[in-house]
């Protein structure tokens, strides 16, 4: 089976769908943990959970492309490239979406808590309290706004390092499962 762009685009989505998923369930964990009032409990599950999602993505990154340029025939770096940012960008959307989903359904206590241990950690004067004030109106769209921004750069990243590591790990004679024998190159496919 060859590759093209339809087929990247749907890999990508199953990819986006994966990573989503994962994101997900941490930043839905990460929740949970911090309403169970302890801090050290929250904070210790921030950690092991943004570590979990970190490494996670990275891995779930290599199986993707490998897997990718294990099962279509003609698969180039570009082709693993283009599947990791694409998977990225679907990925950072979910994310995005859940990450301003619960900022847009927090309570107002909550909110207010919020504010207000940053007033005391930086004191603020009365304009530059209602500055934050007018901004908690647009949290939500920020949030949204940058966690995709930052999830689709992180992902680019991430995809183009993998791409090249898998296909130089099939160079130079590294660990390889796929069906090509071992001795080719990636442009002799």
């Amino acid at each position: 089976m060859s590759i093209d762009n339809k087929t990247i685009w749907n890999e990508a989505a199953k990819a986006g769908l994966l990573f989503g998923a994962v994101s997900v369930a941490c930043l839905a964990l990460k929740e949970l943990a911090g309403l169970s009032g302890s801090s050290f409990l929250s904070q210790a599950a921030f950690i092991i959970l943004w570590a979990v999602e970190f490494f996670g993505c990275i891995l779930l990154m290599k199986k993707v492309q490998l897997d990718l340029r294990d099962k279509y025939e003609g698969v180039k770096m570009t082709d693993t490239f283009l599947l990791g940012r694409r998977a990225a960008l679907l990925s950072g959307l979910l994310l995005a979406s859940a990450q301003a989903l619960i900022i847009l359904y927090m309570p107002q206590e909550t909110m207010d808590e919020l504010v207000n241990a940053v007033s005391q950690a930086m004191p603020m004067s009365a304009s530059q309290q209602e500055q934050v004030d007018g901004m908690l109106d647009k949290l939500p769209v920020l949030t949204f706004l940058f966690q995709w921004a930052y999830c689709y750069l992180y992902g680019t990243v991430l995809s183009s390092i993998m791409s090249r590591y898998i296909f130089l790990q099939k160079l130079f004679g590294g660990p390889f499962n796929g069906p090509q024998n071992n001795q080719n190159t990636p442009d002799e496919q």
